[in-house]
């Protein structure tokens, strides 16, 4: 019960002081910042775009489309990025948005299970996104995750890796600082799936986990495992209050 408690209050800081909190796109110089809000520029549009014809069309042995199920995206959809992850009831866990996505083909659909940084997952995955644009982020309040985001606060202050680094090192008390030329962001995760020009593509948080664990010299888990879904909903709460920017653009 206390812990609880400790974790709610802390969530309820954090909306209090969302404007002492800095994305990376506030962290960006300007002309990244002007590559993401304009839509002909923002190279994650080809992403959202290919979602928005997924969204129609109809997949698997029961020959359904997202749109036979929820509608449209634009009223269906709207919101529901800003609340991920959230409680899964038949599973009896935590799911991510990639996560739910994938569990709707595999069982409304009957439709095979797509990787989880394959193309049509992650342009799926934006597209939906793309209708919080503007959102706060407002965590899935259900208990029943409280102890999901402790888990994925010890993960973030544990020290791991060669170079014994945690996520908070980082992120916490070096953020605004500079790794070589590269900025240290606050880790708000606001708009994946997102574009990295590192990359040259489209790609998923738990993507950005695993390279951040190899940068400090520690085995990834796994996308999708318990541990990337528990630190992904402590990440979420630590951000409430932000505004969702899907698909950002980071360097």
């Amino acid at each position: 019960m206390m812990l609880r408690a400790a974790l709610l209050t802390g969530a309820l800081a954090t909306v209090a002081t969302a404007e002492e909190r800095r994305t990376g796109y506030e962290m960006m110089s300007p002309d990244l910042r002007a590559m993401q809000d304009d839509e002909m520029s923002n190279p994650g549009m080809l992403w959202v775009a290919e979602g928005a014809a997924l969204w129609d069309t109809p997949e698997g042995e029961a020959g359904l489309s997202c749109a036979d199920c929820h509608g449209g995206a634009e009223q269906s959809m709207a919101g529901v990025a800003a609340r991920y992850p959230a409680w899964d009831e038949d599973s009896g866990a935590p799911v991510d948005l990639a996560g739910r996505i994938g569990l709707c083909r595999t069982r409304h659909q009957n439709a095979g299970a797509w990787d989880r940084e394959s193309r049509p997952l992650l342009a799926l995955a934006a597209f939906v996104s793309r209708q919080s644009k503007g959102v706060p982020i407002t965590p899935d309040s259900d208990p029943r995750l409280d102890p999901w985001r402790d888990t994925g606060r010890v993960l973030f202050e544990t020290r791991m890796g060669q170079l014994n680094l945690a996520c908070a090192n980082c992120h916490d008390d070096h953020a605004g600082g500079h790794l070589a030329a590269a900025t240290i962001p606050e880790a708000h995760p606001t708009g994946y799936p997102q574009y990295r020009l590192q990359w040259e593509e489209m790609g998923g948080l738990h993507r950005r986990f695993g390279n951040c664990m190899a940068g400090v010299r520690a085995e990834p888990f796994a996308s999708g495992s318990p541990e990337y879904i528990a630190l992904e909903l402590f990440l979420m709460s630590r951000a409430a209050g932000l505004e969702m920017e899907a698909p950002a653009v980071r360097p």
